[in-house]
């Protein structure tokens, strides 16, 4: 039998404190939204999801859950944080396996800060001449975004915390929670 799920207004992960920021309905609602548009968007195509692991596999899940056309999904891996803050090296550590070649695309990633690890990455897509290439985000840190990307479809805007929750972790922890916390201390 499932429980209703606890959401706890703070959350202490190593040494850390967290409020909840972002409850888990408001959440629903811009993952709903954007799946909505994406299926108007992409109506009569069978898009390929890239998913960027780690934080984005509930976003993923979700997301896919209220696409309303057929579609694949794929995943792959890139990092550039450690700790709290982003270390600005990119790495790849699970690659695409899929042949993109002129396939519709939409990357899926939890949180676009500097938007670095975007870029870096659509330029890697872009070699294997893709025929569309969007992006989706559930989160965008607008005051730090820096990239010369285009976002296609963004869940919401957030300030420049430190945030965990959601796919979002500190040093592995508080991905399983369903809502947003930011950092207090």
């Amino acid at each position: 039998m499932l429980q209703a799920s606890l959401i706890m207004e703070t959350i202490k992960l190593y040494d850390k404190e967290f409020i909840l920021s972002i409850p888990p309905a408001r959440i629903q609602e811009a993952v709903a939204r954007i799946a909505k548009e994406i299926t108007s968007d992409m109506a009569g195509e069978t898009p390929l999801f890239i998913s960027i692991l780690n934080g984005s596999f509930m976003f993923t899940s979700d997301l896919l859950k209220n696409i309303g056309m057929n579609c694949q999904v794929s995943f792959v891996r890139l990092s550039s944080y450690q700790e709290v803050s982003s270390t600005g090296k990119v790495t790849e550590i699970i690659g695409l396996n899929e042949d993109i070649k002129g396939r519709s695309v939409i990357i899926l990633e939890d949180i676009v800060d500097t938007g670095n690890t975007l870029e870096n990455f659509t330029g890697q897509l872009k070699l294997h001449n893709p025929g569309k290439v969007r992006i989706a985000t559930l989160l965008l840190k607008p005051a730090v975004f820096s990239g010369n990307i285009r976002l296609d479809y963004v869940g919401m805007e957030v300030p420049d915390d430190f945030i965990v929750g959601y796919g979002l972790d500190y040093n592995g922890l508080g991905r399983n929670f369903e809502g947003i916390y930011k950092i207090i201390n």
